[in-house]
């Protein structure tokens, strides 16, 4: 009986007064989901932002046309905005999108006034976007890695005539059918090239009226077709995002594996809910541990994503929820993160870079100086495990039995190949000079918060072990990306967190990568070949054989020195209901309720 009444309302058959139900709903008092990030956000434009933290925010806002299921294990995909999975061609290089009809952007100024539906050329454009050197796209090379017939060299040629980049030139890989549906085609087959659409912060909609309006201010005003809109953002210190009015009717329908109890009893008590569940969403940017640690404590926030390192053996003794926290109702959720730590060199820096036999001795060398063992027990308080390749567990081609020189601390055959490649100490300093005789001194970019201090100090006393001076660079995690991204920093330590599939770990050494994923400007043409003829190939044997010697020219010639893959827990209080880790789905927020409670004292 409630369509057919909603449909009068809609033509203006019926008086539109408020019900009794819906003066209750209107009373009710505002379900409000409160969350951290440890670190700021940059802005909510796909185009223009990499981080963690911006690109979770902005999976709440946009749609993809594909996702992921939210409690299945192993990961599936799905239908979001698109009626079903693409239509793909045999040979993987052609692959029709069919976008549902009836989905409407959230209300914005810049439609003046009217109700803006979704439309496969939003898609189109979205895309296109990305090729636009005005954005300076962080993301492009995975779509250029796709090689979509055309963009590429619409690109180029923008860039060779300095003019406008035109989104209404016509290119073979990329078009609108029609209203509802587009097509890509590729140069070469890819086929895992589908799973690119289950990414809201690289191929979300936006429509084009929207960047038109705001220009270069589109970062700070995101509008999608997603179950969230942004209602306030105090730039490193809050967002706040509000339940989107206009998003279509959707319901919770998630199908668990019947042998997980736990996500069994989400999806029994919240199948058939319309989501999203809540109300509002509340961001605080907490950059320091303690206070993100003591917020969740004291109730002020409903989730702490990540127990803090320096507080894992108080709030988790033996990986066990402490008894003081669980007879409070909350609720733990530990999982193997799908990414890798690492430090980079800077392969194109005159000190650390470069290909001969004395710099891969040198980064050889550094890395074996490198006790991994001591950095997880010590300043990751045990909550990770070494990392053998950048291909972190869960992901299509990790392999637990791989074992490389990664994980190896010998600080002997360190100072053996120093010494051997004639890295000494020429002057009686206790510090090692380069082979020519200048100065060798390792500037390692680090931030000011606890974290980064407590690892960096584990890097100074490794490398004055075997005689090598370094000096820490300190600035806020978003300089640092600005300069890595321009090729500024010789050496850098971060997260690198990927999809499903090993393809996102290897692009880190990939060559025209180079300043975007590839922030190490690791270039080496065998790398290269093998990355290009694995991409193509469907998972199998074959495949993995190739993944298997990339990995092994990785730990050669050492453009990175792979740490840890991280091990996160999650906790929440009692009141919120439905939440896991996928790790796959930066959405989630629309899968989890909040019951009303009492606000309890500080403690």
């Amino acid at each position: 009986m409630l369509r057919p009444l909603l449909l009068a309302l809609a033509l203006g058959l019926v008086p539109t007064g408020p019900s009794r139900a819906d003066a209750s709903a209107a009373n009710a008092p505002a379900k409000v989901l409160r969350y951290a990030f440890p670190a700021a956000e940059s802005g909510f434009d796909p185009a223009q932002v990499t981080d963690l933290y911006s690109n979770t925010v902005i999976a709440n806002i946009l749609e993809a046309p594909l996702e992921y299921e939210y409690l299945a294990q192993p990961v599936r995909v799905r239908s979001n905005t698109a009626v079903a999975l693409p239509d793909v061609s045999a040979d993987f290089t052609r692959f029709v999108f069919h976008i549902r009809s009836g989905i409407h952007f959230a209300d914005d100024p810049a439609f003046g006034g009217r109700r803006r539906e979704l439309t496969a050329a939003d898609y189109v454009y979205t895309l296109k976007r990305h090729y636009d050197p005005r954005w300076k796209s962080g993301k492009l090379y995975l779509l250029e890695t796709e090689k979509i017939l055309g963009l590429s060299e619409l690109r180029a040629e923008t860039i060779a005539q300095k003019k406008p980049f035109d989104y209404d030139r016509d290119v073979p890989g990329l078009r609108a059918l029609d209203r509802y549906r587009f097509e890509v085609r590729l140069a070469q087959p890819s086929p895992r090239f589908h799973l690119l659409f289950t990414d809201a912060s690289l191929t979300g909609a936006m429509a084009r009226e929207v960047v038109e309006h705001y220009g270069d201010r589109v970062a700070e005003h995101p509008v999608g077709t997603g179950p969230f809109r942004l209602l306030q953002w105090r730039r490193s210190s809050r967002i706040v995002l509000e339940r989107n009015p206009g998003y279509r009717e959707q319901r919770y329908s998630e199908r668990p594996a019947p042998d997980d109890p736990r996500r069994t009893r989400i999806a029994r008590a919240l199948n058939g809910r319309v989501l999203p569940m809540v109300d509002r969403v509340e961001i605080s940017i907490i950059e320091e541990p303690q206070p993100r640690w003591l917020s969740f404590l004291n109730e002020e926030q409903d989730i702490v994503e990540r127990v803090p390192d320096e507080f894992t053996e108080q709030a988790l003794p033996n990986a066990r929820l402490a008894p003081n926290l669980a007879r409070r109702g909350i609720e733990m959720v530990r999982y193997q993160r799908n990414d890798v730590s690492v430090s980079y060199f800077a392969m194109e820096h005159p000190v650390v870079g470069g290909y001969t036999p004395e710099k891969v001795a040198l980064r050889r060398a550094i890395s074996l100086a490198v006790d991994i063992e001591r950095e997880i027990r010590v300043p990751r308080r045990g909550q990770a495990i070494p990392a053998q390749s950048p291909i972190a567990p869960q992901v299509w081609g990790y392999d637990p039995a791989f074992k490389s020189e990664m994980s190896e601390f010998d600080r002997a055959r360190s100072r053996a190949l120093l010494d051997m490649y004639g890295y000494l100490d020429r002057d009686g300093d206790g510090w090692r000079e380069q082979p020519d005789g200048s100065p060798l001194v390792l500037e390692y970019a680090t931030s000011p918060d606890k974290v980064f201090r407590d690892l960096y100090e584990q890097w100074d006393v490794n490398m004055k072990a075997v005689g090598l001076r370094m000096i820490p660079l300190v600035r806020q995690w978003p300089e640092h990306l600005k300069a890595s991204r321009a090729g500024k920093l010789m050496m850098w330590g971060v997260g690198f967190s990927g999809g499903p599939d090993a393809d996102s770990f290897l692009v880190l050494g990939y060559g025209p990568n180079k300043g975007q994923a590839n922030h190490a400007r690791f270039d080496l043409p065998a790398y290269n070949a093998l990355y290009e003829r694995q991409r193509v190939l469907p998972d199998g044997p074959e495949r993995a054989k190739l993944i298997e010697e990339i990995k092994r020219l990785m730990v050669a010639y050492m453009p990175y020195k792979l740490h840890v893959h991280r091990i996160w827990t999650d906790l929440s209080h009692p009141w919120v209901l439905g939440y896991h880790r996928n790790l796959f789905v930066r959405d989630f927020w629309k899968y989890v309720d909040v019951q009303p409670h009492p606000r309890a004292a500080p403690r």
